[in-house]
């Protein structure tokens, strides 16, 4: 019902930028994305919160990306980026897409992950 396509991995030095991107295809008319993220998984640690935006726009950072870190969202697109700036070899990992969706007239919601990308910064 929802498919998700991540790009804009890479490798990068330490102090430099890259853009990720997520968009989201919807199969069925009456399904509503209430929020859209990005999670990030590095080698033997636990999966852990970048960024994530609702469909009104607020934002909520991991204290380690904040200030260096923007998530943005085009709406009409159903596509979501992840901005990042001054990047530490820290931050190398594996970056997931996560959508938050619901039907129509319904309380619960659903959560599809993408297939991540990867973002490796050198020293």
């Amino acid at each position: 019902q929802v498919q998700l396509v991540e790009s804009g991995g890479g490798l990068v030095q330490a102090g430099g930028s890259l853009r990720l991107s997520c968009s989201a295809s919807v199969s069925i008319s009456y399904i509503t994305i209430n929020a859209m993220g990005w999670h990030r998984q590095a080698p033997g640690k636990q999966r852990e919160l970048v960024a994530e935006i609702t469909e009104g726009g607020s934002t909520n950072y991991a204290d380690s990306v904040k200030g260096r870190f923007t998530i943005s969202r085009d709406n009409a697109k159903n596509t979501v980026y992840l901005q990042m700036d001054s990047l530490k070899p820290e931050d190398t990992a594996v970056y997931y897409c996560n959508v938050i969706w619901a039907l129509r007239w319904r309380v619960e919601t659903s959560s599809n992950w993408g297939q991540g990308t990867q973002v490796t910064v050198s020293s």
